[in-house]
């Protein structure tokens, strides 16, 4: 007994060592590989590439742990230094997701398979299973990572504990991974995806929801749409890694049992899978599986509702607008909702010019030229092309949020003052300021404007001011996608070019 429970410590050190390892360089490589594909010179309004540059450079700003001797975020410094230490094991590392200091593994699993995706697209431990950090201490604090005093509990997974959309999730951030580091590094490849076959197994056969199991994220990450969507889209992501048969063969046989090809969905988000895994489902070569042709059918038509939702071409249906254009989901965080659409939008745009197909929706066919057009305005919405003139990419442009909702950014930097600064210190003497952060969290995609294109630039408004890794790691793609325009796409039109 006790040999297999240092047998399991060992792997969740390994695990540990490895996510570390994986989220760092992940980072680090996704940056040279995007930046390697981009023209530098721009011609139209918006300089993509700098923007581009600018969302790569957030993820910085969001480190954990020993940062490294190339850190370019100065503003920042060692942090979360004893993670994992309660549990004898080595979490110290990783990213914090958002504007607190909790390191939340659904969402950053999320953020790295989008990344990961955007390369594969457009760039030619394990993603933790545990979650550092107690969000209600955290949340009662206004402190520097660098200073903090909040519980850094670290909470698991496991079979009596099951969190089967946490295991999803990160087998596909693993999977998808995979794919990247192939060619530049096949051995890590090969480390990742046996990694993710395992978490996909563990996932599938102990099924459950991670905020059954960890009651305390619920107030901050519950999982509204349960585990299935996440086995899906794992199974789906690992079939694209593999090609090997068994995991098509699970998308295809539990699509009705999941929901996956019977759900109808107006959302694409760290929570809510299904539009992804409909798109990814409806791209399959239909001569390679014939005898699926029926359920792969399916999945497209749902693929097809999501994208004519967004493009306000259903006859029922539709994703709202604000009068300025911007797709508006809900009022907390809708800037993830928009660079999830934009993603999902380029990602077909260029399947149906390529299959020389058109999108039907009940209004009419919609070709992929428009769709592209469409999510190149979200984008442009974005950066500043907006009924208030603001870019909601921090550090872009010259009128961006000043007082964007994150703890590091709003205190004076650990480098400058080094004097220890308390719990309720930081709300008093930070937090409550009127004036702009001391820090520029740039690459920060805010939550974003209201549903009438209003903007407060308040750090106490975090449905608005604060940012998230999953919100820029989708507009990551776009934007890589969007350098494409002039110098290398014939069959994109002047229209697009200049709209």
């Amino acid at each position: 007994m006790e040999e297999k429970k240092e047998k399991q410590k060992q792997c969740m050190v390994l695990f540990s060592k490895q996510q570390k390892h994986f989220q760092r360089n992940c980072f680090a490589l996704l940056l040279c590989m995007f930046l390697a594909i981009l023209p530098l010179n721009q011609s139209h309004s918006f300089n993509y590439t700098q923007a581009l540059s600018k969302s790569l450079l957030y993820f910085e700003s969001q480190r954990s742990g020993r940062l490294p001797h190339n850190q370019r975020v100065t503003w920042r410094y060692h942090s979360a230094l004893t993670d994992g230490l309660e549990q004898g094991v080595d979490l110290v590392g990783g990213y914090y997701d958002a504007g607190d200091n909790v390191k939340f593994g659904l969402p950053m699993a999320f953020t790295i398979t989008m990344l990961s995706w955007g390369v594969i697209e457009y760039g030619g431990d394990m993603v933790r299973r545990r979650r550092v950090g107690d969000g209600d201490t955290d949340h009662y604090c206004w402190q520097r990572p660098e200073d903090m005093t909040t519980s850094r509990r670290a909470y698991k997974v496991d079979e009596k504990n099951p969190g089967s959309d946490v295991a999803g999730e990160t087998a596909a951030a693993m999977a998808a991974a995979s794919i990247v580091f192939r060619k530049l590094n096949p051995h890590y490849s090969n480390l990742l995806l046996r990694h993710a076959k395992q978490l996909f197994e563990f996932g599938d056969k102990y099924r459950g929801k991670y905020d059954n199991s960890i009651e305390i994220v619920k107030g901050y990450y519950p999982s509204v749409s349960g585990f299935m969507d996440e086995l899906l889209w794992a199974a789906l992501w690992l079939y694209k890694a593999t090609d090997m048969e068994v995991y098509l063969k699970y998308v295809l046989e539990n699509g009705h049992g999941f929901g996956g090809i019977t759900w109808a969905i107006t959302e694409f988000s760290w929570d809510v899978k299904y539009a992804g895994v409909q798109i990814i489902a409806s791209m399959l070569r239909e001569e390679k599986y014939k005898e699926h042709k029926h359920v792969l059918e399916q999945y497209r038509s749902k693929a097809e509702y999501y994208l004519c939702a967004c493009l306000n071409k259903n006859n029922e249906t539709n994703v709202r607008r604000t009068p300025g254009g911007l797709l508006f989901i809900r009022q907390w965080n809708n800037m993830q909702y928009v660079s999830t659409a934009s993603f999902l939008l380029t990602i077909y745009s260029d399947y149906l010019q390529s299959t020389n197909q058109t999108l039907k929706c009940d209004r009419g066919s919609v070709n992929s030229q428009e769709i592209f057009v469409f999510a190149k305005s979200q984008v442009d919405y974005i950066l500043g092309a907006n009924p208030m003139s603001i870019s909601y990419l921090v550090g872009y442009g010259l009128n961006f949020p000043q007082r964007v909702h994150h703890r590091g950014a709003s205190i004076e930097s650990y480098k400058g003052n080094k004097g220890f600064i308390g719990c309720t210190q930081g709300y008093d003497n930070w937090f409550k300021r009127l004036a702009p952060n001391p820090n520029v969290v740039v690459g920060a995609l805010v939550g974003g404007p209201d549903e009438n294109d209003q903007f407060r630039d308040q750090r106490s408004d975090f449905a608005q001011t604060e940012a998230c890794t999953y919100n820029t790691a989708t507009l990551a793609g776009v934007l890589a996608r969007l350098h494409r325009l002039i110098s290398h796409d014939s069959h994109i039109s002047p229209l697009i070019a200049s709209s």
